[in-house]
């Protein structure tokens, strides 16, 4: 082999062991991208698939929040949590916009744009990937019956946040029965389930560690786990600053023996 060949090879395995040493310090910054869409809302199918599709950019966390007040109109959503109807209002009246329409797209806990319009999404993840604001690598591993998350130091001064868990189910196929989306099945892509707070994070490299068991209820309902570090608090929640996620592929019942 070439001396010139052989020794840039070695450097490029060199730079792959750096990396897998260094751990949570390696990791990503990824634009998270909350759709908040309904099964009784005509316009969200396209906004549903679209998300799918955005699922496949490694530089994307999309995931998808169901709320619950359409189900007045004929059909009640079977993924939908109430928690995320307030989230989204939340949003709303931190941005003083009043806007709660579905489907809806926040970006990084900031803008938001109508959820089946891709070149506004493409635009507005342009803008969060430039900003230094958000741009925080985060990192979650799932073993042996916990959940660790890293967290990188701020890389601006006086930032800090909540860290969230969300487990997750990566794709749900349903087929609605009644109202505008009546005989159709819609594919929803990486639903949220639940969100559960593990610590606060005060803007140095910190480690967060959870049994999987508080987290995870039920082995069938989720297979992913996604974690969001966000300022302000759930209930009037601000900037996201990163986010990260984890397949599931342990049993349940054995991770509930390994916490205790």
């Amino acid at each position: 082999m070439h001396w010139r060949v052989f020794t840039t090879r070695l450097v490029a395995i060199c730079g792959a062991l750096v990396a897998l040493m260094t751990g949570h310090a390696a990791a990503d910054s990824r634009v998270v991208i909350e759709l908040f869409t309904s099964q009784g809302c005509s316009s969200c199918p396209a906004a549903d698939k679209l998300l799918g599709e955005l699922a496949k950019d490694a530089t994307i966390l999309p995931i998808s929040l169901s709320v619950d007040y359409w189900d007045y109109l004929g059909w009640k959503d079977t993924l939908a949590l109430p928690g995320h109807s307030k989230r989204q209002r939340a949003y709303a009246g931190l941005r003083g916009d009043r806007a709660v329409y579905t489907p809806q797209v926040v970006i990084n806990g900031g803008s938001h744009v109508l959820g089946n319009d891709k070149q506004a999404i493409e635009r507005a993840v342009k803008i969060a990937r430039t900003s230094a604001k958000t741009a925080l690598p985060v990192n979650v591993a799932v073993a042996d019956g916990k959940v660790t998350v890293d967290v990188a130091a701020a890389k601006v001064p006086g930032q800090s946040g909540e860290v969230w868990l969300c487990p997750i189910k990566r794709r749900v196929p349903v087929q609605i029965g009644r109202g505008e989306n009546r005989g159709h099945t819609v594919i929803y892509t990486n639903v949220v389930r639940g969100w559960v707070k593990i610590g606060d994070w005060n803007g140095e490299a910190q480690q967060f560690t959870t049994a999987l068991a508080n987290v995870v209820k039920s082995e069938s309902d989720v297979d992913a786990m996604a974690v969001v570090v966000q300022s302000g608090k759930f209930e009037a929640p601000g900037n996201i600053f990163g986010g990260a996620t984890a397949e599931l592929q342990l049993d349940l019942n054995q991770a509930s023996k390994n916490s205790q």
